[in-house]
C-alpha cells in the first residue's frame, strides 16, 4: 500500500464515522425536543408502514 492510498483510507473512514456521530446527534437532539405525541404517532406510523401489528 501506498502513503497516499493508506492517507486517502483513513480521511474516508473519518469522514464516515463524523457522519455517523452528526447523524446520531441530531437523531437525539431532535427525539429530545419533539412532543410525546409527535413520536407517538411517528413509531405507529413506521409499525404499519412495515407491517407491524400494533392494534
Amino acid at each position: 500500500m501506498t502513503t497516499k492510498t493508506l492517507a486517502s483510507s483513513k480521511t474516508t473512514a473519518l469522514m464516515s464515522v463524523l457522519f455517523v456521530a452528526m447523524i446520531g446527534a441530531s437523531t437525539v437532539f431532535l427525539t429530545g425536543f419533539a412532543h410525546s405525541q409527535t413520536l407517538h404517532d411517528a413509531a405507529h406510523d413506521v409499525r404499519h408502514a412495515s407491517g407491524f401489528p400494533c392494534h
